[in-house]
This record gives structure tokens, sequence and C-alpha cells, in this order.
């Protein structure tokens, strides 16, 4: 059973075509009706358009003719080149359009059953969230004859031209389509998270290993049903569209439709001085202007395969403007990877994304205001949203995608397209519950970028821990809403921080309701106690308040360990100490080391301080060998932390 569907505007297909069937006429949509406004928001095209249906342009119309001919597209006299692209991409994985084309064999014309044909057409896109179908009549934009956007060289195929259509209807109109990106248009066509990778920054043709953990991790995103594209930037707008010395297009986005690590046998092992191949395979979506370097089809190492050669290591070509290159070459010409992987199936019943939808709202009480501008309003940005979630594990990467709602349709009403908007990244306390109030210990674990686009990601590779994300707008004081998706390979658990404070409950006045928090963070335990030279110490810690505890994560063999561990407290009185105790994890039975024993009361210092470990039984207890340094802070105000 799939997502949920949302019907746009309410059109039910089958009904409406069911409808025109029994009148004998053909759909006209009044919702996207065939005039001006359907093409532009606030200006009129130059020449007379003309809407056409398909069997008034040419004879034998289709919707798809054979299998999705992805090299054959063309993006028209007014047709938008990320469009192509994106087209080009959504072809190379037949799960995805075949979802956004649901059932394309009964949508087509059946010369043998005319009366069944209504002139209707659904079509499938990812709408901030949810999977929404879209209804459109069947009558296309021309001048003299030719259709003004994009089109499929087998003049009598039109899946491409009406998908479009059901897009811009999707949108507001076809000029809604300008200002997006092949990435956001890939979005909307598959419900894939995507990610830009600067092929420059990440130092691809210096670092071996980061290449080749670049190549793993584009393996992995396409096996796994992902879309992967990419462009060489030029430096100028006058170099659009110029040629390479290589025979690749600058301002170009090409298509990934293969990609492979291949063990050469011991024959080509002497040819190429080499065990293992990493190729992969690009597109063209006009189908010209291939890569003309190595592998290329004019090349040497091509000419020294035989065809049987090419067949048994999987380096073939199916398509016009199609080509093999090395990872190398890859990564020495191409300047921006773009990195849709597929997040719509859990892996072995493990979810790898969480999303939420949420708001930018405004309100006069501070604690209900949830517009507090970028991290520069250090006053009132954390009143914006927050949303918290555990990495469980060292090392992996995780995905954080912030994605703003549409605003094309209020383009007429002269409002921008999009708000600056991003988010800011912290690491918290292992056991925080409610909402940050202060930044006082948290580390800013990261930034995305300020932009006024309709989606900013962060990509990073996190320790274990508690992070909260705080999304905001540039500037403060405005209303919109939002959608944040994380990846993680493993799951993150991400939910929102909506309560300031514990809740005042029965529970709580019985036992007494919270009159103090307390934050710590313990920096560092050193000198640890070793017995013998050969021993192994791997240290962690346990912070206690009352019933509650907090435990790092285990540092291996060191007597010198760096923990930056944080935990908050809310406590009934300062009676309730502060326990920090440090212990060795071993096989069997886990060694004590050592602890201090905290008052943490609002009057003490803030600053970093440094006590000796000693044994259990107080602060007034044996000392024993080690020392910690540690911050604490304490508030008798629940909202300062």
């Amino acid at each position: 059973m799939g997502p949920p569907l949302k019907l746009f505007k309410n059109q039910k297909y089958q009904d409406l075509k069911e409808a025109c069937i029994k009148d004998g006429r053909l759909f006209c949509d009044q919702t996207f009706l065939p005039e001006n406004d359907s093409l532009f928001f606030n200006r009129l095209l130059p020449g007379k358009v003309v809407w056409k249906r398909p069997r008034d342009i040419c004879d034998d119309p289709h919707l798809i003719v054979g299998n999705i001919s992805n090299h054959q597209l063309t993006q028209g006299r007014l047709g938008h080149k990320p469009m192509i692209s994106a087209f080009s991409c959504l072809a190379v994985q037949e799960s995805h359009w075949t979802k956004t084309i649901p059932h394309p064999k009964e949508q087509e014309w059946d010369p043998r059953k005319p009366n069944k044909y209504a002139g209707i057409f659904r079509f499938r896109f990812w709408h901030f969230g949810e999977w929404t179908e879209v209804v459109i009549d069947d009558l296309l934009p021309t001048i003299n004859g030719d259709l003004v956007f994009s089109f499929s060289t087998s003049m009598n195929e039109f899946w491409n031209a009406l998908m479009e259509k059901a897009y811009a209807k999707l949108l507001g109109c076809y000029e809604a389509l300008d200002s997006l990106t092949t990435t956001d248009i890939i979005v909307d066509f598959t419900g894939t998270l995507a990610e830009t990778v600067d092929m420059h920054k990440g130092r691809y043709t210096e670092l071996v290993e980061e290449k080749y953990k670049l190549f793993k991790e584009l393996y992995k995103t396409f096996t796994k049903g992902g879309l992967i594209c990419c462009s060489i930037e030029p430096p100028t707008q006058e170099e659009q569209e110029v040629e390479t010395d290589w025979g690749l297009l600058k301002g170009h986005t090409y298509t990934m439709t293969d990609i492979r690590k291949i063990r050469l046998g011991e024959r080509l092992v002497e040819v190429f001085s080499t065990e293992k191949l990493y190729m992969v395979r690009l597109r063209n979506p006009l189908g010209r202007q291939e890569w003309s370097g190595p592998w290329s089809e004019i090349s040497e190492e091509w000419q020294q395969l035989t065809a049987a050669d090419r067949k048994t290591l999987g380096l073939v070509m199916s398509d016009d403007g199609e080509f093999w290159m090395s990872l190398e070459d890859f990564c020495r010409n191409f300047h921006q990877l773009y990195v849709c992987r597929n997040v719509s199936n859990p892996v072995f019943g493990r979810k790898e994304l969480q999303s939420v939808l949420g708001c930018w709202t405004v309100d006069d009480d501070p604690l209900m205001n949830r517009s507090g501008g970028c991290y520069n309003n250090r006053d009132t940005f954390l009143q914006n949203p927050q949303y918290i979630f555990t990495v469980p594990e060292d090392g992996h990467k995780v995905i954080m995608s912030l994605q703003q709602k549409d605003l094309r349709n209020y383009r007429r009403m002269g409002r921008p397209d999009n708000y600056i908007i991003g988010f800011e990244l912290f690491k918290v306390e292992m056991n925080r519950r409610f909402r940050l109030h202060h930044l006082y210990i948290q580390e800013r674990a990261g930034t995305s970028t300020y932009i006024d686009t309709r989606t900013v990601f962060l990509s990073k590779y996190l320790k274990k821990g508690n992070y909260v994300l705080v999304p905001t707008m540039f500037q403060l004081g405005r209303t919109s809403e939002f959608l944040l998706r994380i990846f993680s390979e493993v799951p993150v658990k991400l939910r929102e921080l909506t309560l300031d404070m514990p809740k005042m409950s029965c529970w709580n006045l019985a036992r007494g309701y919270p009159k103090v928090v307390t934050q710590i963070t313990v920096h560092s335990a050193e000198g640890l106690e070793k017995k013998h030279a050969n021993e192994s110490v791997n240290p962690y810690l346990i912070i206690k308040c009352g019933k509650e505890e907090v435990r790092s994560p285990v540092q291996k063999n060191t007597v010198h360990a760096i923990f930056d561990t944080q935990a908050i407290f809310y406590r009934r009185t300062t009676d309730i100490p502060i326990i920090i105790q440090v212990w060795n994890k071993r096989k069997f039975c886990d060694q004590f080391l050592g602890q201090v024993t905290l008052d943490a009361d609002p009057s003490d210092c803030r600053d970093l301080k440094s006590l000796y470990l000693r044994k259990k039984g107080g602060p007034t207890a044996k000392v024993k060998q080690g020392h910690i340094s540690f911050k604490v802070i304490s508030s008798d105000d629940l909202t300062e932390l």
C-alpha cells in the first residue's frame, strides 16, 4: 500500500474521465484554462499562442513511444533547461517514473478504442511532503504549430510535455518553473532527498581516500534507486554552453546512468596496469556533445577492449549522448554533483528518513513567539521552533534539509518566491527534554547557508549524542510553513521541543516542583589511575542527580580522556548534589576510578573548574589519583537555560 494521496483541486481522475466518455466529449480543465494566465503571472507572450491537442499536432500521438525516450528531449522556444535535465534523470529509474506517471498504458491513446479516449491525464508529484495527483486536459500551448515548452524529438510522444503542464498547474503557471533548480524538480518528481556536493571543496582529485569514499556513497545511492547528476560551472555567463577541451558543455547538467567497480581479468590487468576500474556512465539529455577523453568511444582505452570485453565488464551504452569516464576524470572535470537519495522505503524495517512539518509564527508573548530571526538576533534567535534528534553511534553521515513552503502562487500579489532561510545545529545535553533558552555551554555543531532558495541543507558526519536544530528565517517576525527532513543510515528519533520547563502536575507538586536548573559539561578527566604500565584504561563518565543519570561514550585506552559530555538537571533543591563519577570499562566488571560531588548553587562561579577525584562518600572523602575539568551553571530561573 502506497503513501496517502492528495487530490489537487479535489479533482478525481476516474470520475472526470468516465463523465467525459459518457457524454462523448473531450475533457477541458476549468481550473487551468488554455489562456495567458496559465502561461505567465503578469505578462503576455509575444506571438499568437494556440492551444492544441496532440491529435491536432501530429498523426498517431502517444503518451510514451516504446520506453521513455530520455535521450530525445528538447526544451522548446520558452522551455526551462533544468526541466529537461530532471526529465532525463527521472527516466533512469523505472521505480520513479512509474510513480510519477501512474498506469501509463491505461492513459495511452488506443486507436482500436477511440471512444475511450477523453483527453484527460494525471500525474503525481511530491509536493511539500505529500504525494499529490494533478489532473489536466491535453491542450498544449503552440506557436505556428510547434510546442512552446518541452517536447520529444519523437514527434508523436507527449509524456514530458503533458507532465510539464501538470507541474505548471501545481505551481500556478508555466512561468513558475523558471526559478526552480534541477534538484528542486527532481525532488518534486520523486520525493528524494537532495544534497549538493562541491567537487572542488571536497578535493577528490587530491585526497585518494575521500575520492573512494565518494564513489562508495554514489554507488550505494544509485543501487538504492537514487538519482545523480552533475555539472560544470561556467566562470562567466558568456561561457554558458561553451565546450571544454574534452567535449563537455559548461553550465550543462549531465545525468548519471550507471556506476561500476570493475575487476579486470589477467589479460586486461596487463593492458591497463590495474586490477580495478572505477567507472561512471553519464548522459547528455540533449543527446550530443559527448566526452572525448579517456574511455570515450574514440579513445585508446576503448579501442583496446573487444565488443565481448565491453559486454562482460558491463561497459555498454544504450543511448545517444551516453559515455563512460573514469572516477578520476569525473572528479577532475565536474564542479557540482547533485545527489538525490531514494528515501521512500525503509531498509530492513529501519526508517532512514525522519520528517516533520512546522511553521514560523508571530506572537506578542515571547514564550509563544516562533519567529526569532537568524543567529545574528541573539536576543530572539531561540524563540524559533526547535527540534532535537539523537545520533546513536559515532561517525554516521547525517543530511539535514529545510524546505520552505512554495510562495509562487502569490507572485501576482508582489510577494517574493522565497524568503531567506537557514538553520543552526547545536550539540546539547544528553538528557535534554525542554527548549533551549540561552547558549552557555552548547557546541555550535554546524550551520547551513542562508539563501532565498526553496531548500537549504547541511551534510555532516556527527558524533554520538543529542543535537538541537533551529530552523530560521533571516528576518525575524515573519510567518511561513516549512518541512524539515533528516536522513541517516541509523535512526535519529527526530522530535520537536515544545515545552520550556517541566509541567506543573499533581505528581510534581507531591514530590516537590523543581526550583533550580543546572547545566554541566565535563570537558576532560586526566591523570587517571593505572595500576601497571600494560593496563588498558577505557574511561567513561556517569553524571548523577538523584535517580537520574547520564552516561558518556567510552574513551579507548587513555588516562587523559576528552569527553565534552553535557547534562542538564531540574532539581527540587540544591541539597540534592550532582555527582560526576569516572569508571574504567572492563570486560567483566567495570572499575570505579573516582568521583566529585557538587552542590551546584546558583551563586557558584560559572567558569571552568578543575577538581581532584575522590573516593565515594561525599566532598570530604579521600582523594584519588586524577582530576576532572568541568563547567557548571545553575539558575533558579527555570527558563534561563
